[in-house]
Parts: structure tokens; C-alpha cells; sequence
């Protein structure tokens, strides 16, 4: 009997351990994700509306591309090779870590036309 009682007690008091470190009940552990910076395109009759986007990020912040299109086409980020189907009246978003530093195009690619130079520093 008191094998099984010490047995109850060191599992309770191990299970306790591990229940957050002296935090109470009412706090949370969750990560927020780093804030991205945001890049609108409205494509309009096919074209960049206001002509090519500039953008300059640092190297290792979150970027989200988000275009909206009349046109279908694929959406391509060069450098970072990443691809993104819109259709006519559709938004297409790619959202990533610049972790490469340069200057970057992004492109309708069927029309090969430019529609953001991303520089990341």
C-alpha cells in the first residue's frame, strides 16, 4: 500500500512539473508570426495598375505578394522561384521568408510582364 501511494504522489508531483513552470492557467505560450509586409498589385486590363511596384525588405523578413487580377496568368516571383495561378477576377497570394538578398522581379509569366521589383537588403 504505501509503494503504490509513494507511486500516486511522484506521479502527481512529476505531472505538476511539467504543467507550465509557475505559470497560471490564464496564460498562453503561442508565437506570434513576425509581421509581413504586405504588397498590393491590382492588375487592371492586364497591366499593373500605377506601373511596377517597388518594394524594399530586409533580408529574413516575411513578405505576402497579393495580386489581383482580371487576367488569368501565374503569378511568378523569380529569384525565390515560387508560382501562383490567378484567374480573370481572381487574387493570387504568395506569401514567404526573404531570405535571399538582391533585387527580384515578379511577373504575370504567360505575358512575361514585370509587375514588382522586390529588393531585399
Amino acid at each position: 500500500m504505501r509503494l503504490s501511494s509513494l507511486i500516486v504522489v511522484t506521479a502527481a508531483a512529476v505531472g505538476l512539473a511539467g504543467c507550465g513552470g509557475g505559470k497560471n492557467a490564464h496564460e498562453t505560450t503561442t508565437q506570434a508570426r513576425p509581421t509581413s509586409t504586405v504588397i498590393p498589385i491590382a492588375i487592371k486590363d492586364g497591366k499593373p495598375v500605377g506601373g511596377i511596384t517597388r518594394v524594399s525588405v530586409k533580408k529574413g523578413q516575411f513578405v505576402d505578394l497579393v495580386v489581383h487580377s482580371d487576367v488569368a496568368d501565374e503569378v511568378h516571383v523569380h529569384g525565390y522561384d515560387l508560382h501562383k495561378d490567378v484567374d480573370a477576377g481572381g487574387i493570387a497570394q504568395i506569401e514567404f521568408r526573404a531570405t535571399i538578398a538582391g533585387v527580384f522581379e515578379a511577373e504575370l509569366e504567360n505575358r512575361k510582364l514585370q509587375i514588382l521589383e522586390l529588393t531585399v537588403k
